[in-house]
């Protein structure tokens, strides 16, 4: 007697369909999956035109039920797209918590937030985040490590700018309460908030002319926080760049694979990412004492 077939198909069938899905939707190295990213891209600066769009006067009212349709038609095809990462990623709760997992969530939130706050779906402006997947589409990663010596730039000088950024704000204290004790209330200063906000606009060196001093004193006090200004430009972008320089100088050259030429490797790699073959040059890291011998 033939047995009953057995329902084992039907899971092997989902999971097939599920690892061919993540395979299009996370990966790019196939033409499917760099399809779907490159129309995803398309669809993504689309839509934050749209919404740009719409802000300009007159075009909401005259082409409303359009531009909601439109709204609508994208954000149920970025909902469907999330609802697939999460089902074919490897883990739901990772992508979910991961930094384009929280991007892709707000990406959709703002239009159903907008059934509750009218002027919520302005916020969709954050889907142009989703535009950084284009250096992972377009094999431009190594910007990205480019990228790092900036950020590593940062956090080296995060100290330093603190201490730089306490100093302006004691000095725009003291000034600001100045100022307001010469030039007093009839003349604008009418509190010494008011002073300190005097005193960050002309330090910053954009002087929106809404409050100015009028005595001469003030002026006295105004031209020199002015010319400090200027010095005070300069003194982050100098540590940062003092920063990114040594950065730079502790960063070893990156070895080129002598059997395929591929130079985008790790400065401590010792085999070629791409097929494999031994690097000429082994990382400083990587040598006994006795080599340099």
């Amino acid at each position: 007697m033939a047995s009953p077939p057995t329902s084992s198909a039907a899971p092997s069938d989902e999971a097939t369909l599920r690892e061919r899905l993540r395979r299009i939707i996370f990966e790019a190295d196939t033409p499917a999956g760099k399809a779907f990213d490159v129309v995803l891209l398309v669809l993504i600066v689309a839509s934050v035109l749209l919404v740009m769009w719409e802000t300009v006067p007159g075009v909401r009212e005259e082409n409303r039920q359009l531009i909601v349709a439109l709204e609508w038609v994208v954000t149920a095809l970025f909902t469907l797209e999330y609802l697939a990462r999460l089902w074919t990623a490897p883990s739901a709760r990772g992508y979910a918590r991961s930094f384009f997992g929280v991007i892709d969530l707000l990406s959709v939130l703002p239009v159903y937030l907008a059934l509750v706050v009218p002027g919520a779906q302005s916020l969709l402006v954050v889907r142009s985040l989703r535009l950084m997947r284009v250096f992972r589409v377009f094999k431009m990663a190594h910007f990205l490590r480019q990228a790092n010596f900036l950020l590593d730039a940062v956090r080296s000088s995060a100290r330093k700018i603190a201490v730089f950024l306490l100093s302006v704000v004691l000095i725009n204290v003291i000034v600001g309460s100045t100022m307001y004790v010469i030039e007093g209330a009839a003349n604008g200063f009418d509190s010494m908030f008011r002073g300190v906000y005097w005193s960050i606009v002309t330090m910053s060196t954009v002087g929106f002319g809404d409050i100015a001093p009028q005595t001469g004193l003030g002026q006295v006090l105004a031209a020199a926080l002015m010319i400090m200004g200027y010095s005070v430009i300069a003194v982050p972008t100098g540590i940062v760049s003092a920063e990114v320089a040594s950065a730079r100088a502790h960063d070893a050259p990156q070895p080129t694979c002598p059997a395929c030429g591929w130079d985008d490797h790790d400065v401590r790699a010792v085999h070629c990412q791409r097929c494999g073959a031994v690097l000429h040059t082994a990382p400083a890291a990587d040598r006994s004492p006795a080599a340099d011998d």
